[in-house]
């Protein structure tokens, strides 16, 4: 809104014309998107369902109690904020709203007395995906020159075409995953916000200074952005509500992002990551994550359908076998988990765009 409101604005008062400034509404979009979160999230605390404690954590006592699902609240207002700060376009709009949709089937199950089953939630999850699979498929593929749609990979110098029944099968498995790691991370005080907002800030500056900039995508051989910038102000704006969530949620916490949080984090990860039309980008920005919470998944899956028994010695998620095992303290799980998740990121991503 701000963006057209520049446009219209300028021709009355110059100074009007920084409105149209991709690095003015990434700033803005931060900064406002930090300091509301702030402010009001606490005001919704008794609004908010108590955490019931996670049956397998080993926090469990330490969370229960708790104001839980402040997902929807941060969500909510990320989703404001991209309205007024975001020069959306359909896709970008379809992806708020389905990223909100992705947040209210977590709330909803953090306000169930009994909590949703496995497999209710491993059906939604379906539906959100393989409609955001549809989107993209439709959006990205009518983007294109040449109306296919291609992923841009390591190693390879080209682009790579994808027929459209394999991309939406792609899309699916990456956003399921995305979604359930990032929601399998969330059991210790700011560890799966740190480690998400750390993806996000990533994720802004590839978009706004190499996928959107025409140079700069040129030289490293990979597809430029037209809307790179829009996608960078989204990003940083979910950045900045996330940092103001963060702000209540730091060892020792006082609120949790619940299912509402995790699981919409997760979604906007995936969608965003396709967006750059590289699914490896996933590993660059969230290995950790993945580790942490998807090996735990793998292992279940496993022995529940294949009846085959890995990693019998280890805890999952991870952080728990770190602290368990290992004897962490929560801040040493969040410090030297971020720490190697920065040096996989400045490995994998100078692996991907300059090996090519």
């Amino acid at each position: 809104m701000l963006y057209y409101l520049g446009g219209f604005l300028t021709n009355y008062w110059g100074p009007a014309r920084l409105l149209q400034s991709h690095a003015v509404l990434i700033a803005l979009a931060l900064y406002s998107g930090f300091f509301i979160t702030v402010k009001l999230l606490p005001t919704f605390y008794r609004f908010l369902p108590t955490d019931r404690g996670r049956e397998f954590t080993l926090t469990k006592e330490a969370a229960k109690g708790k104001p839980t699902g402040s997902g929807v609240v941060f969500i909510s207002i990320f989703v404001i904020l991209s309205f007024v700060f975001v020069p959306l376009d359909l896709l970008q709009v379809g992806t708020l709203v389905l990223t909100w949709l992705m947040m209210l089937t977590g709330y909803l199950d953090d306000r169930s007395e009994k909590g949703w089953g496995e497999y209710l939630k491993a059906f939604l999850d379906f539906v959100i995906a393989l409609a955001a699979a549809l989107l993209l498929a439709w959006q990205l593929g009518a983007q294109s020159p040449d109306g296919q749609l291609y992923f841009w990979l390591p190693f390879v110098s080209g682009n790579v075409h994808v027929p459209t029944w394999l991309y939406v099968i792609i899309v699916v498995i990456l956003l399921w995953a995305s979604v359930n790691t990032t929601n399998c991370t969330d059991g210790v005080d700011g560890l799966s916000s740190s480690l998400v907002l750390l993806a996000l800030l990533v994720l802004g500056v590839i978009f706004y200074a190499v996928l959107g900039h025409v140079d700069f995508s040129e030289y490293l051989l990979v597809p430029h952005l037209a809307d790179g910038a829009s996608w960078a102000i989204m990003t940083f704006c979910l950045a900045g509500v996330l940092m103001g969530y963060l702000w209540h949620n730091a060892f020792p916490s006082s609120v949790l992002m619940g299912d509402a949080g995790s699981r919409a984090l997760g979604f906007y990860i995936g969608i965003i990551v396709l967006i750059t039309k590289n699914p490896f980008i996933f590993l660059a920005t969230s290995s950790i994550i993945f580790v942490d919470g998807g090996m735990g998944l793998l292992k279940v899956a496993l022995k529940r359908f294949c009846h085959i028994s890995i990693f019998e010695s280890v805890r999952f998620p991870l952080h728990d076998h770190m602290r368990k095992n290992r004897g962490w303290s929560p801040t040493q799980v969040l410090i030297k988990f971020i720490t190697l998740q920065l040096l996989i990121t400045v490995a994998l991503l100078g692996i991907f765009f300059k090996i090519r």
